[in-house]
């Protein structure tokens, strides 16, 4: 079984991950602080370790030039989550072993996806298109759920509800789960399911207190058949509610209730710990959301598509990748593209490895270079050495070992 060492996670995170994790088969070792982390990370050696980083990166650093000096443990990739910081700070975290750092509110796609690419695990990430938005008005959450179910979002909910609760210390918190332009059947069920028992998992939210508007017959005839969310009330119009929500004075319109209480949002579902909005749900990558560490670039040259998509899957646990299947290609453009790092095999359609490590020299780039190939006659070896690559794999190696070599001559190049 894989593990991952976790450190200084809020609990909220921390059990959030735990649910995910475990149920993909993949051990979490909890630590706090770096007295902590330290003899746990060395006794345990985990495949992975993600740090939450409250307000500093320096907090941290002791732990991380430690792991970095132990001949074991400088192999483990680490992901952080925390504040913003200047892209400089992220580049220098890579030659502790950081392959990624994620800006809070985490985008819980991106992060599950980095985390299944260094574990070389297909984790299941429910695809299914959702837009899920969360904000309170005093102590009113208005939770809306449109295009679909989805059952990461929904898992995410749960631990959302409560830290919306927790931070805003909300004694009898009320729920309206808004889902009015959602038409669902019986196939939704158990995801219809799943939605109410997380969002009546804390104690603090009673039953009585949770209005569902909705047009959809399925949705009353569910509720009402099902004992467990007996005290739910399901709406047609958000009027039917909002007087006893809100608690409006004597005589108030509906105008006058949403005017005075809801258009104003006293907290979005996109703060704190954890986003509801998606990377999937807009495809845009903006400054508060992942940040690559780094921004490292990585060239995979060989006409080989099946060689170039297994060393993608290297290139993609470290930073961003660009495929090239033309070797001609590749060396018109590398200039403009600035990598930090090519693989590349040694005999292909157009040039040899040899070719290009030439043109690389002729046109003075300053490119560490890894040749991975099944030729091994020494004097091939010798001669691309001598031309300037970094390093030789012979095929075939495991992703481990073409990852932590890429790794230390990335961070080997930074620090000169």
């Amino acid at each position: 079984m894989k593990s991952v060492l976790v450190v200084d996670a809020p609990q909220l995170l921390r059990d959030f991950l735990t649910e995910k994790l475990s149920s993909e088969n993949v051990a979490i070792e909890p630590a706090d602080g770096q007295r902590d982390a330290l003899p746990k990370f060395l006794s345990l050696l985990p495949d992975l370790v993600i740090i939450y980083i409250e307000n500093s990166v320096s907090d941290m650093m002791d732990f991380l030039s430690k792991k970095q000096a132990d001949p074991n443990g400088k192999k483990t990739p680490i992901i952080i989550a925390g504040p913003l910081i200047d892209q400089d700070e992220v580049s220098d975290l890579v030659q502790y072993g950081v392959i990624k750092y994620f800006t809070r509110p985490i985008k819980f796609d991106l992060f599950f996806e980095s985390i299944g690419r260094v574990l070389h695990s297909d984790f299941s990430i429910d695809t299914t298109p959702c837009v899920m938005d969360i904000h309170l008005n005093h102590d009113i959450i208005f939770i809306e759920l449109a295009v679909g179910l989805n059952r990461e979002k929904i898992t995410l909910l749960k631990y959302k509800l409560t830290e919306i609760i927790e931070n805003n210390n909300l004694s009898l918190p009320k729920i309206i789960l808004m889902m009015s332009s959602l038409s669902l059947s019986y196939v939704d069920g158990l995801n219809l399911e799943l939605l109410l028992s997380n969002i009546t998992e804390d104690r603090r939210i009673l039953r009585r207190n949770i209005k569902i508007l909705t047009l959809d017959p399925f949705v009353s005839d569910f509720i009402s058949g099902h004992p467990t969310f007996d005290g739910i009330q399901v709406v047609s119009k958000l009027s039917e509610v909002l007087n006893s929500l809100v608690g409006a004075r004597s005589g108030g319109t509906v105008e006058e209730l949403i005017s005075d209480n809801l258009l104003s949002a006293s907290d979005s579902g996109d703060s704190g710990l954890m986003a509801t909005r998606f990377f999937s749900d807009t495809g845009k990558v903006n400054e508060n959301e992942e940040l690559t560490t780094g921004q490292v670039k990585i060239a995979v040259v060989d006409n080989d598509l099946s060689v170039a998509k297994y060393l993608k899957q290297v290139s993609e646990a470290i930073g961003d990748v660009t495929v090239f299947t033309s070797c001609r290609q590749f060396v018109s453009t590398v200039q403009q593209n600035q990598f930090n790092l090519a693989i590349m095999g040694m005999y292909m359609a157009e040039l040899t490895g040899l070719d290009i490590l030439k043109a690389l020299v002729e046109k003075k780039i300053d490119l560490p270079v890894i040749i991975y190939s099944n030729v091994v006659q020494k004097e091939v070896i010798m001669q691309a050495l001598k031309l300037g690559a970094s390093s030789y794999l012979i095929k075939p190696q495991p992703l481990e070992v073409i990852t932590q070599k890429a790794l230390e001559i990335i961070n080997a190049k930074r620090q000169f």
